[in-house]
C-alpha cells in the first residue's frame, strides 16, 4: 500500500481497493485436475495456497496510507466437494493460515463489490488478463464498467506488485539458495547416470527423480533435454529422442521449493567425453559466461550484460573460424544473433521468467536473482559454418543473486569445469 501512496498523489481523500485473484483449477480432462498452481502474485501478498479466492486490500477511511486491512474471500466448506479434492480452510482457517485481518466467503464478495461503484473508490485491479475468468466476469467486469461510464477507471496493479517482488528479502533468498543446491545436486547426479546411448527420457526422469527426492515440490518447468542437433531448438521439449554415443546433451531444467524457483542449464557429453571442436566450443561459452558473471553488481544492467556477451560471442566465433574475422561492423551483431538469439538472462523469483514487466535496462540492485546463460548454437544444416561444430549447441546457465559485493552464485555447485563434468561422468556406480 505505501506504493499505491506513491502512486495515489494527488488523489487525497478518496479510498483505495485493490483485489488480486487466486488462480481456478485447472483440468487436464472432465474431472481430471492439473496440480494446482497458484497465481504468485496472490501468493507473495497473502500466501494462500486454494483456489478460487479473491484477496483485497482495503484503506482504512479516516487513516492515511499505508494504513490498510488485509480480507480474503475464500469458498465456503463443503463436505461433499472435500471428500473429493481434499480439505478447504474456509473462513476461519485463512485467517488462521495467513493472518489476513477478515475473511469471508466468495458470496459475500458481490457486497463488496456494490460499495465500491462509487466516485470516492479508486479500484486497482488487473483488468487486461484476468487470472481467474469466472471471479472476472461474475464480479470484477461489470464493475469495470461501471466505473468507466463515471470515468473513475480501474488501476493497474500488476507493475506495483512486480516492483515489490524484484528485490527478495532475507527469508526469500534462503529458499532460493535452497532450490540452487537441490537443482545442483541433481544435475550432478543425472551427470552420473549418463552413459551412451541414452534416451532423452531417461535423463528427463533422473533429473526429475533427484530434484523430487531432495524436497523439491515440482519441476519450475518443463525441462529440455536436447541431444545432439536438437540442442539448437532452444525450446525443445519433446524429450523422447534416443541421444547417441559421441553427442552431447544439453539440460535445461530447475525445481520449484517452497514457492521459490531455479533455472540452470549445463551441457555435456553422455559418453563423458567432449570431442575436440565439443570441448573448443564448449570452453568458449564457459569463458565468456564467467566473464558475464563477473559483471553482475548494483548499477550495471541486464542490458549492459547482453551487449557484452554479444561481443564476446562474436570474438569467440571469429576465434573459432565460425565468423569471418574481416566480418564488417554493420553485420556482426546480426550474425552473432545467428548463433545465439537469445537474451543473456532474465529476472528469477517465484516463476522462472520472474517479474516480466520489468525493464532489462533497470540497474541491477542487490536482493535481486537474475540468470546469466549464454549459448552458442550450430545446426546441423548450417553450411557456413565449420564442418567441425555442425549439430553442437551449448548453454551455459546459472542463477546469481545481486549483492553489495561480488555476485552470489547460487547454483555454485553445479559442475561446469570441462574436468570435472569429464570425471563425473567418468565415475563408475
Amino acid at each position: 500500500m505505501a506504493l499505491i501512496q506513491k502512486e495515489a498523489n494527488g488523489w487525497d481523500g478518496l479510498d483505495h481497493t485493490v483485489i488480486l485473484l487466486s488462480n481456478p483449477t485447472y483440468y487436464m480432462s472432465n474431472d481430471i485436475p492439473y496440480v494446482f498452481h497458484q497465481n504468485t502474485n496472490f501468493l507473495y501478498l497473502c500466501g494462500f495456497q486454494e483456489p478460487d479466492s479473491i484477496l483485497v486490500l482495503q484503506s482504512i477511511p479516516g487513516k492515511a496510507l499505508p494504513s490498510h486491512k488485509s480480507i480474503l474471500f475464500v469458498p465456503r466448506r463443503d463436505p461433499n466437494r472435500e471428500l473429493w479434492d481434499g480439505p478447504r480452510s474456509g473462513t476461519d482457517g485463512a485467517i488462521a493460515l495467513t493472518g489476513v485481518d477478515e475473511a469471508y466467503t466468495i458470496e459475500e464478495f458481490r457486497h463488496l463489490v456494490a460499495k465500491l461503484k462509487g466516485e470516492s473508490n479508486i479500484v486497482w485491479y488487473d483488468l487486461a488478463k484476468p487470472v481467474h475468468t469466472e471471479l472476472h466476469s461474475d464480479y470484477l467486469q461489470p464493475l469495470a464498467e461501471i466505473k468507466a461510464r463515471n470515468k473513475n477507471h480501474i488501476q493497474r496493479i500488476q507493475h506495483l506488485v512486480q516492483n515489490l517482488r524484484l528485490i527478495k528479502s532475507p527469508a526469500e533468498i534462503e529458499r532460493m539458495k535452497i532450490a540452487g543446491r537441490v537443482t545442483a545436486e541433481a544435475f550432478t547426479e543425472t551427470m552420473f547416470a549418463s552413459k551412451s546411448p541414452v534416451d532423452e527420457a531417461f535423463l528427463y526422469a533422473k533429473f526429475e527423480f533427484e530434484c523430487r527426492a531432495r524436497g523439491a515440490d515440482i519441476l519450475a518447468y518443463p525441462p529440455v533435454v536436447a541431444g545432439g542437433n536438437r540442442s539448437n531448438t532452444l525450446h525443445y521439449v519433446k524429450n523422447n529422442q534416443l541421444i547417441k554415443d559421441g553427442e552431447l546433451v544439453l539440460l535445461d531444467g530447475g525445481c520449484e521449493s517452497a514457492c521459490y524457483v531455479s533455472d540452470i542449464t549445463r551441457t555435456w557429453p553422455v559418453n563423458g567425453r567432449f570431442t575436440k571442436p565439443q570441448a573448443d566450443l564448449y570452453q568458449a561459452v564457459l569463458d565468456i559466461q564467467k566473464s558475464c558473471l563477473s559483471l553482475c553488481s548494483p548499477g550495471i544492467s541486464l542490458e549492459n550484460v547482453y551487449s557484452l556477451m554479444l561481443s564476446l560471442i562474436g570474438q569467440k566465433l571469429k576465434d573459432l573460424g565460425v565468423l569471418n574475422s574481416s566480418i564488417t561492423e554493420s553485420h556482426f551483431f546480426k550474425a552473432v544473433r545467428k548463433y545465439c538469439p537469445h537474451h543473456v538472462g532474465h529476472y528469477l523469483g517465484m516463476d522462472v521468467h520472474d517479474t516480466p514487466d520489468i525493464s532489462r535496462s533497470l540497474p541491477l540492485q542487490p536482493g535481486m536473482v537474475i540468470t546469466i546463460e549464454p549459448g552458442i548454437y550450430i545446426p546441423e544444416d548450417d553450411m557456413s559454418a565449420p564442418e567441425r561444430f555442425r549439430g553442437i549447441g551449448v548453454r551455459i546457465e546459472d542463477d546469481v543473486l545481486i549483492t553489495e559485493g561480488a555476485p552470489l552464485i547460487l547454483s555454485a555447485d553445479c559442475p561446469k569445469e570441462i574436468y570435472d563434468i569429464e570425471q563425473i561422468c567418468g565415475r563408475k556406480s
